[in-house]
């Protein structure tokens, strides 16, 4: 089991155009790289709900396209009273203000407003222009701000609200996957999203860590302390062949098979698992373990185990020292398992183990903060100014 962190790989930013779609697969000459920051959790997706609150201008394309899940799609004959419809946002042709100043100033652009699903802290942001060849921006910029409770977007629009910079005017290139990586520590819940002057961008992904508010948490008392939109995060798995070892904390129940977590199938006699980090130093007192749509491809069996680390996690005295709370327990396909535990189990960090492989689509771990959690949980939430 390895905790070090994937290594380190430059932004992958592209400029100019691709060529003009040629027949076959769409993709072929996509322009991607692999990026340090995918792996973490996308405050953007829309499962965790959140959304495109206004932009200035949709023409040809809507504004909530950006954040659907899964890849845009291309249909070269898809076309509507419009033009072409494609799969992302995408705005008109910008003009001068005269004959004699045809082309757009210097400054003029189009903007999106996007509610993150989960505040945190950005690590990295990926504008992906796919199919977008000739009609993609020339330069995108990226600002953010934190604001309590929901705002309207003409608040967030108020000259009186101020923006952090995260990515400057930037030349993009199109049909690519442009990666920004992002320093900035703070928690952020709203995006501007700026393309220059105008055109198409088909997904935003925004990459990071939850930061969830200490004060809701607390108010709720007891939780699921391992769900994505409660800080919960899946640092580490033996196996991520099929789908990512984060589905499983991910929100609402599996819709279906890629919906969970599931393994390639193994040829020895070891067994797969996954390291989990709870929202904070907690007591689980139930838990739910969830195969659904995992019929023929369910794990057969699980364990759990958990270790404290309390104040001083990821030191060698707390390197190993885990206990289990669940011994190896037979799985059913597609059932929600449910399980009390005899006492509240003391963790900071989790690890299930399937046998031999295959898969579960959800992990439940409901419990309550202790006082030292709570207390680092609201320290931290201070230091990202929340």
């Amino acid at each position: 089991m390895s905790d070090a962190p994937p290594p380190a790989v430059p932004e992958a930013t592209f400029t100019g155009d691709a060529r003009p779609y040629g027949g076959g697969d769409p993709y072929a000459d996509y322009r991607t790289a692999d990026l340090p920051f995918t792996h973490l959790t996308d405050l953007a997706d829309r499962r965790l709900g959140a959304g495109v609150l206004a932009a200035n201008d949709e023409f040809f394309a809507e504004r909530e396209n950006m954040l659907r899940p899964g890849p845009a799609v291309f249909d070269p004959e898809h076309f509507g009273h419009k033009g072409k419809i494609m799969d992302g946002w995408e705005t008109r042709r910008r003009r001068g203000g005269a004959a004699g100043r045809p082309h757009p100033a210097p400054e003029d652009h189009d903007w999106a407003l996007v509610r993150l699903g989960a505040p945190g802290v950005i690590r990295g942001i990926v504008v992906d222009t796919a199919h977008f060849r000739g009609n993609y921006p020339q330069s995108v910029s990226v600002e953010a701000v934190s604001l309590p409770g929901s705002p309207s977007p003409e608040e967030l629009l108020d000259p009186g609200v101020a923006w952090t910079v995260l990515v400057p005017r930037t030349a993009v290139g199109g049909h690519a996957a442009n990666g920004f990586a992002v320093d900035a520590e703070r928690r952020f819940t709203h995006l501007r999203v700026n393309q220059h002057p105008d055109g198409g961008i088909a997904r935003l992904r925004v990459h990071g860590e939850v930061a969830p508010d200490p004060a809701w948490l607390a108010a709720l008392g007891t939780f699921d302390l391992l769900a994505l939109e409660n800080g919960g995060t899946a640092e580490d798995a033996s196996d991520r062949f099929y789908s990512p070892p984060a589905n499983t904390i991910g929100p609402g129940r599996s819709r279906q098979m890629d919906d969970g977590w599931e393994t390639r199938r193994r040829r020895d006699l070891d067994n797969d698992w996954i390291r989990y980090r709870l929202a904070g130093q907690g007591e689980i007192r139930a838990v739910e373990i969830d195969t659904a749509y995992l019929k023929g491809n369910a794990a057969g069996w699980a364990t759990l185990s958990v270790r404290d680390a309390g104040a001083n996690r990821g030191t060698a005295a707390n390197a190993d020292g885990w206990t289990e709370i669940l011994p190896r327990t037979r799985l059913q396909p597609d059932t929600n398992h449910r399980f009390v535990l005899a006492a509240p189990a003391l963790a900071t960090d989790v690890r299930i183990d399937i046998y031999p492989d295959g898969g579960i689509s959800r992990l439940r771990l409901f419990g309550s903060l202790t006082e030292g959690g709570a207390a680092r949980l609201a320290a931290r939430h201070r230091e990202l100014g929340g």
